[in-house]
């Protein structure tokens, strides 16, 4: 993994064993990184609550791209709706150089909302191969916390598609990776929208931030 600067372009509640950095090391990071993966599960709430955000950036995973933009989100409206300051980074390099930013002292906390079961499945066991996995991998090794927003928590799911509202039945392998992602340190695992805005709003209090009511 390279820890180069990375070029970037403008236009993811039930804990784990979750530790935080040295107070210092927070002093340094100013920003959220918020992946985005290819899950269209509550993801119009997930990039609702993105906005509210301080200082706040999205990654995105080839297949997030796609879907943000399935469900009629286009990546070069996304700028307006987020704070001053706000960067799009995508998934074009082969060796995810925009994770160097995390050794850079970029950012406090790294966000995957929402993430799929094959995301959760190579955060379980440790394949970063795409840009948000990759944020997660890294973000656990330099001890900064991190929230995943996953979707295949419960027997049934309802979920919506791109043009209706889908029932899904997980099974008993993507359910058992959400335990077993709880139990990855610096990891604090939600499953709905209200849980990821209650870990959202104690990880603002723990930086003494608030949410910023000014995005639309």
């Amino acid at each position: 993994m390279s820890a180069e600067t990375p070029s970037t372009e403008s236009s993811t509640s039930s804990t784990s064993r979750s530790r935080t950095p040295s107070e210092p090391d927070i002093a340094k990071r100013s920003r959220f990184a918020w992946c985005i993966t290819g899950s269209g599960h509550f993801l119009d709430e997930a990039m609702a609550l993105a906005q509210r955000l301080p200082d706040v950036d999205l990654f995105l995973s080839d297949a997030g791209e796609e879907v943000l933009q399935i469900y009629g989100i286009k990546l070069d409206e996304l700028k307006p709706r987020f704070a001053p300051g706000f960067r799009l980074v995508r998934d074009k390099t082969a060796s995810a150089v925009p994770v160097g930013m995390l050794y850079d002292d970029i950012y406090h906390t790294v966000v995957i909302a929402p993430a799929t079961s094959n995301t959760v499945a190579k955060c379980v066991v440790g394949i970063s191969d795409t840009l948000p996995t990759n944020m997660f991998a890294q973000a656990g090794k330099l001890g900064i916390p991190g929230i995943v927003f996953a979707c295949d928590t419960e027997p049934v799911v309802i979920t919506k598609s791109p043009h209706d509202w889908v029932t899904l039945r997980p099974r008993r392998l993507e359910l058992g990776n959400v335990e077993r992602l709880r139990e990855i340190d610096f990891c604090e695992v939600v499953t709905s929208p209200a849980e990821l805005e209650a870990a959202l709003q104690r990880r603002l209090q723990d930086l003494a931030l608030a949410w910023n009511t000014s995005s639309s």
